[in-house]
């Protein structure tokens, strides 16, 4: 039975594993423009907003080049801290089988999402890309979710928001989605366990099962 006809993806913690990667870069701009170093728990206190916002209240005059620096950095070392998780590009290519909408909605910005879509190999999958560039709130805000449901004319009971995070979660209820929490890399699994969800996925194989059963 198809009970999806438009699916939604997070892409850090969901797609590919670049938590490492973020939090590396972050230090090195942090460390090379403010002599400060900075804890995971710190660099994940400052998650919602894209890189862009956090860099310039950080960064003030020196932001263009701390910004440059960033980027630089996080494409360079991308293939050495982060791949795309073990069966999701099989993942995307069964829903892509199933002539179904494929979105991104993130709150990295536009520069780094394409970066980190490009690099594990899976850019050209998506129909739409929805970053924190393109949307005047960033997650929680259901934005992301309703330009995609807006542009397909999809009946939101019918679409799925995949993501690893507490922001997915409350996007998708205030969205009037369906949400699947996906906890295999989650930087936040015990408040997204806590939070309910309408489905949740320990393993890569169990998210691709659940939708050979629902998207047939």
């Amino acid at each position: 039975m198809r009970n999806f006809d438009g699916i939604i993806f997070d892409i850090d913690g969901t797609l590919t594993s670049t938590n490492e990667l973020i939090f590396a870069t972050f230090r090195h701009v942090t460390e090379k423009y403010l002599n400060k170093k900075v804890t995971d728990e710190e660099i994940i206190s400052l998650f919602g907003p894209t890189e862009d916002v956090i860099l310039k209240e950080f960064m003030k005059e020196n932001y263009d080049e701390a910004r440059k620096d960033y980027m630089d950095f996080y494409e360079a070392k991308h293939h050495l801290m982060a791949d795309v998780y073990p069966g999701i590009k099989e993942v995307l290519q069964f829903i892509k089988s199933k002539k179904i909408p494929l979105s991104i909605y993130t709150g990295k910005g536009r520069d780094s999402s394409v970066i980190t879509l490009k690099k594990i190999g899976v850019y050209e999958q998506f129909d739409m890309i929805v970053t924190g560039d393109d949307i005047a709130d960033h997650k929680p805000s259901p934005e992301g979710i309703d330009v995609f449901v807006e542009k397909f004319n999809l009946d939101r009971k019918r679409v799925l928001m995949i993501g690893d995070a507490p922001a997915d979660i409350l996007a998708a209820r205030s969205a009037g989605v369906k949400i699947a929490s996906v906890v295999w890399d989650s930087y936040a699994r015990e408040k997204v366990l806590g939070m309910k969800s309408d489905f949740v996925f320990e393993t890569v194989d169990d998210l691709l099962a659940f939708l050979m059963e629902n998207l047939n």
